[in-house]
């Protein structure tokens, strides 16, 4: 859902919209949309966005190849965890000024990283962890599909 989410919302912003968008990329980037930006930053990352989704079908369906579904549940676990240290790193950082980052992102985007968008990023990180516990049970990657 997580994932779902974050897609939408990138492609709100891509296609245009700007709520919220200032508090994560900085007013600069937000008002001068550069095309690299739109397509890397927004439209690349709700693409990326909905490979997760994909992958986490894969690693719960029964009918996928068991390799595929080994892959799927290591992927999730390696994405969770980046995701989830990414979001706790940052936040600490910003959080206790590390070699003066507030000053250099501006009060709008520290207070927004650290009351949302890093703690989403720990939290999606770490949803998306718990999702793979479940999907290496026995049942499903052992199931009939070889």
């Amino acid at each position: 859902m997580s994932c779902g989410l974050f897609a939408c919302l990138h492609l709100f912003w891509a296609l245009g919209g700007s709520i919220g968008l200032a508090s994560s990329a900085g007013p600069d980037l937000a008002e001068r949309r550069p095309t690299s930006f739109i397509i890397l930053g927004l439209f690349g990352t709700a693409l990326l966005l909905l490979i997760g989704i994909a992958i986490i079908a894969v690693a719960y369906s029964p009918r996928a190849p068991r390799r595929w579904r080994h892959a799927a549940v290591s992927l999730l676990a390696v994405i969770g965890i980046g995701l989830a240290i990414r979001g706790a790193v940052l936040e600490v950082l910003l959080a206790t000024n590390a070699a003066g980052l507030r000053a250099s992102i501006g009060p709008l985007e520290t207070h927004w990283s650290l009351a949302l968008w890093n703690s989403w990023f720990a939290f999606g990180g770490a949803a998306i962890l718990v999702t793979a516990i479940p999907a290496r049970s026995p049942t499903l990657l052992h199931g009939e599909s070889q």
